[in-house]
């Protein structure tokens, strides 16, 4: 090794000395000795931007003021020799040529910040640079271990090596730096624990080891003797075991940050003695007990999120009193009343306590003394009224008060808050008529009043509502008639006034709000005739006007909604003819029951799937049983007896043909032994251009291209030329199957069932499109669009795998994401695939990718008592979550963990389990690879290494989706706005915030999660 680096020494000395010889002779002035070291280390840079076309050797000095070299600082008095080097934000690539650099004899400052400068640190040159005092090679390419030898810089004080791929521990040696003030390491790849070593560095102010791989271990007790420090950041450093008391040494912290760790135990009543703290953030760990008391010494307190823990008790008063500007203690276990003294504070400007067990009264005084700008108490059993002095300083935004126990009328105060963007006063006991100046608040977007005891008319005021775009009204006592004002709402989306008492016509300026998807006034006593050019409303996707009084024709010109997926005219007074325009729509609920409805059925609308939509009108005809009963269709019976025997004598034949043919082929075409063509149901949930008939003519053993224990996927090309898949499901069982039959019948059954009832509901363009299904008793197909790249998990782990580039691959990882962060935030209630792995991620012609098989999909439903428990464990072996196989309670945590599986085989190329890996799967392999032998023995050899960085931070979000535990990883939002940053940070890197460096998972506030 001594020999090799010997020679490598002696290598750049000849080329340094070559090179130094070219310039003498090829430049007609001679730099001096500072500008030709500069010179020298341009020449090892890629510079793309041309930043350094100042940097001209034929100038005598790099300090000329004339034409001065760009990022080159010179000694301000003299101006004759370099102090300082900054090259930040240059998008200049290449090695950090220390032994260059450092032969500058006066420079004190490098800044490289947000380049590409790659390879190590050189641990030895590094020493030649005696008098830097300050060095940021933050947001960099830079590997390797941090250089043991860095503290030998003695004047050394500001150190930032943020955002690069260092690996190993921190050595014990970085506790011996002379006149360190910052010291920050964030967001590398740096493994071992937190040394105590740290904790000799009295000279630190401030420590920021955030968002590092560390292995599980304690916060050392020595930091307590860093007593100049006033910054602690250790975000997500896999931190366990309780805050040591020690930290309550550190007088002159101002910012501690110990968020997203897996601390437990009471927070320290030591803390009560930072009274120079202003910001505390422990949210998302496990800690417990109640606040300490002696919070109210903190008088320079500005934000506290303690939330996401296990925390209980009261909040104190005193905390209440604080100069707080945010108070985030959501998802605790706070019990007990809010105190009075909480509406003395005059900074208060944001209060979030949803979530928990409070009761009483909210504190009459609240937003007198305060700019209140967000109240949150949602989720708890506050009761009595709205303080009326919520908004008396006119700042309110949000206020959001759902589930409780509030009861009165609204203040009219809140009437004239012209600040308001977002009210929901829903499920609680509030009376009385709403205040007019609520109904024509201007910036208001979201008005909820559901499930409350309101009473009274929507005012006419609602005309000055322009921004309103969802008024839900559902489950109260509103009445009079809906204002014609109500269109001039052109922002409207959702109109939801059901089980209310409104009555009258409604208006036909409701054809002018062409955003509406949702115009829902079920259970009411509304009367007249439908709205004129209701086919206007070409945004409409359910129209629910079940129980009404409403009579005249059903418009024809509703067949022209073409996105109407929920129509519901039942029990109303309408007449005449069902309109043939309705056989246009591909509805998911039909219902026109008890209504006065006559004539013959639309040819499309008379199927057996449609029967009940039509009960209730007995003046209606068609092929369906119940309908036309009784009546005489044709005068001569005679004659209609002699057609229906000349019919039967028909299909005798015919019978008897299909009969011989049966057993004369049947060993040649097994696969349609069970299609009775003349007994299939098609249920369509998009726009069809094909036929049952057109599908069941090819599904034949020469189109199967898959195979599974539930039955064969199938390949079938229309005669427009566009392919479809169709799985083929077997639902019915034999008589003399046994009960393993029949169990694994149910089984299909349940599947089919989910499948039709995830994919008929939603829609997304990385969800695969369920275009219809088709059903027999002892069949059932589901025809999907077709996927000409298969499934993800076959071409990546086939011979083909090498065409899956990383660009490739990661565009699979983000469209996979979107689909999964639909379903968990965007479905009502989030659906849990239970059964995410690359083989049911499916891949389009581009590669673009669909996430498929919703056969074990569930909706979550929560309870008082947290998610329902599954009967059975559903998933595949590798994919399942440590904490589902033996708890059975499945949340979106679940799901996470399974596409964290995914992402670690798009990088490493592996399959979820392998022989190789003996009794371990990916994650534990991966994990042991990288402690052991490092990143690049984990990563796919077929990727291209010049992407290594970006497989790395992709890696990196693999490891936190697959955490052990499921508070630490990330929701699939995060997961996508992590992933679309990575992809980002090729063409704009992350920057400074605040003065503090944001990692590219930097953690959003708004991710914790309101119930609101």
């Amino acid at each position: 090794m001594n020999n090799q680096l010997q020679f490598q020494f002696q290598f750049q000395f000849q080329f340094q000395f070559l090179l130094y010889i070219t310039l003498l002779t090829n430049v007609v002035v001679s730099l001096n000795q500072e500008g030709l070291y500069l010179y020298q280390f341009k020449l090892t840079l890629d510079d793309p931007d041309s930043k350094l076309t100042s940097w001209n050797p034929r100038d005598t000095t790099p300090c000329n003021t004339l034409t001065p070299w760009y990022g080159v600082i010179c000694d301000s008095a003299t101006n004759s020799t370099v102090t300082a080097l900054d090259l930040s934000d240059t998008n200049i690539a290449g090695p950090f040529t220390a032994s260059i650099l450092c032969r500058l004899p006066n420079l004190t400052s490098i800044n490289l910040f947000n380049n590409s400068i790659n390879q190590t640190l050189p641990p030895h040159q590094i020493t030649l640079c005696k008098s830097l005092t300050h060095l940021d090679l933050s947001q960099n390419l830079l590997t390797g271990t941090l250089p043991e030898t860095l503290p030998l810089l003695p004047n050394l004080r500001y150190l930032d090596l943020t955002g690069n791929n260092f690996s190993g521990v921190i050595p014990p040696s970085f506790g011996t730096f002379q006149s360190l003030e910052i010291l920050s390491l964030v967001s590398n790849l740096l493994e071992g624990t937190i040394p105590p070593s740290l904790g000799t560095l009295t000279t630190l102010k401030m420590l920021n080891l955030s968002y590092n791989p560390f292995y599980p271990g304690r916060i050392p007790p020595e930091i307590g003797n860093l007593t100049n420090l006033e910054v602690l950041w250790l975000t997500q450093c896999n931190l366990v075991g309780v805050i040591p008391d020690s930290i309550g040494n550190l007088k002159k912290l101002k910012d501690l940050d110990l968020a997203l760790n897996d601390l437990y135990g009471s927070i320290p009543s030591s803390l009560t003695g930072l009274t120079s703290l202003r910001q505390i953030e422990l949210y998302n760990n496990s800690l417990s007990g109640e606040l300490p008391r002696g919070m109210g010494n903190l008088t320079e307190l500005r934000l506290l999120d303690a939330s996401m823990n296990h925390l209980t008790g009261r909040i104190p008063e005193e905390l209440c009193s604080l100069p707080l500007e945010s108070l985030n203690l959501y998802e605790n276990r706070f019990e007990g009343e809010l105190p009075a003294s909480i509406a003395d504070s005059p900074n208060l400007y944001e209060l979030r306590l949803f979530g928990n067990r409070l009761t009483g009264k909210l504190p009459a005084n609240l937003g007198k003394r305060g700019p209140l700008r967000w109240l949150d108490v949602s989720s708890n059993q506050f009761w009595g009224p709205i303080p009326a002095s919520l908004c008396d300083l006119g700042e309110l935004e949000e206020l959001l008060m759902i589930y409780n126990l509030f009861s009165g009328e609204v203040p009219a105060s809140l009437g004239t808050c012209q600040s308001l963007t977002r009210v929901r006063l829903g499920f609680n006991r509030f009376s009385g008529e709403v205040p007019a100046g609520i109904w024509g608040l201007p910036h208001v977007y979201l008005l909820e009043l559901a499930h409350n005891s309101f009473s009274g008319p929507i005012a006419r005021t609602i005309a000055g509502a322009g921004n309103l775009s969802l008024l839900i009204l559902t489950k109260n006592n509103f009445s009079g008639t809906v204002p014609y004002e109500i269109g001039w709402l052109e922002n409207l989306v959702e109109f939801s006034g059901g089980d209310n008492m409104f009555s009258g016509a409604l208006p036909d300026s409701i054809a002018n709000l062409g955003q509406l998807g949702i115009l829902d006034f079920h259970n009411n006593r509304l009367s007249g005739e439908l709205p004129k050019g209701i086919g206007s409303l070409k945004k409409l996707n359910d129209l629910n006007l079940a129980n009404n009084e409403i009579g005249g024709k059903i418009p024809d010109e509703i067949g022209s909604l073409s996105v109407l997926n929920f129509l519901d005219l039942s029990r109303n007074h309408f007449s005449g003819k069902v309109p043939h325009g309705l056989q246009n729509l591909k509805l998911n609920q039909f219902n026109l029951s008890y209504n006065h409805l006559s004539g013959e059925l639309p040819p499309q609308l008379a199927k057996e799937m449609y029967r009940t939509s039509f009960l209730g009108n007995p003046g209606l005809c068609g092929d369906l049983k119940g309908l036309c009963d009784g009546r005489s269709q044709v005068k001569s019976a005679g004659y209609v007896w002699l057609l229906r025997a000349i019919f039967m004598v028909a299909i005798l034949v015919f019978l008897v043909g299909v009969v011989w043919f049966y057993f004369k082929y049947k060993n040649f075409k097994d696969a349609k032994r069970a299609i009775d063509k003349s007994k299939w149901t098609l249920m369509s949930f998009h726009k069809l251009g094909f036929g049952e008939d057109e599908i069941l003519n090819c599904l034949d053993e020469d189109n199967v291209i898959g195979s599974g224990s539930s039955g064969k996927v199938y390949k079938v090309v229309l005669s427009s030329g566009e392919a479809v898949a169709v799985k083929k499901i077997w639902g019915g069982v034999k008589k003399e199957a046994d009960s393993g039959d029949l169990e694994k019948g149910r089984v299909h059954d349940n599947a089919f069932d989910a499948e039709v009832e995830t994919l008929g509901k939603i829609r997304h363009k990385n969800i695969v499109k369920l275009w219809c299904c088709c059903t027999t008793r002892d069949c059932k197909l589901l025809v999907y669009e077709y996927m000409p790249n298969g499934s993800l998990g076959d071409l990546l782990h086939s011979s083909k795998g090498g065409l899956l580039d990383w660009p490739t691959r990661y565009n699979i990882a983000v469209d996979a994401a979107e689909g999964l962060s639909y379903l968990h935030h965007d479905c009502v209630p989030a659906i849990v695939h239970r059964d995410i792995k690359s083989n049911n991620i499916l891949l389009d012609g581009d590669f673009g990718a669909r996430v498929a098989d919703f056969g074990v999909a569930k909706a979550v439903e929560t309870t008082a008592k947290g998610t329902k428990s599954m009967s059975v464990i559903a998933g595949s072996c590798g994919y399942i979550a440590p904490e589902y196989a033996y708890t059975l309670r499945v949340n979106e945590k679940s799901d996470i963990y399974s596409f964290g599986v995914v992402i670690l085989e798009l990088v490493s190329g592996r399959r979820p389990v392998d022989p190789e890996f003996g009794e371990k799967d990916l994650v534990k392999w991966a994990c042991t690879t990288l402690d052991q032998k490092g990143i690049d023995h984990v990563l796919d050899s077929r990727l291209d290494s010049c992407f290594k960085d970006e497989i790395s931070k992709v890696f990196n979000i693999g490891l936190m989706c697959t955490s052990p535990l499921p508070i630490n990883r990330p929701s699939m939002r995060r997961v996508v706005k992590m992933l679309q940053e990575v992809g980002a940070e090729s063409h704009t890197k992350p920057a400074k915030k605040d003065g503090k460096l944001t990692p590219y998972y930097y953690e959003d506030a708004s991710d914790h999660g309101s119930v609101a």
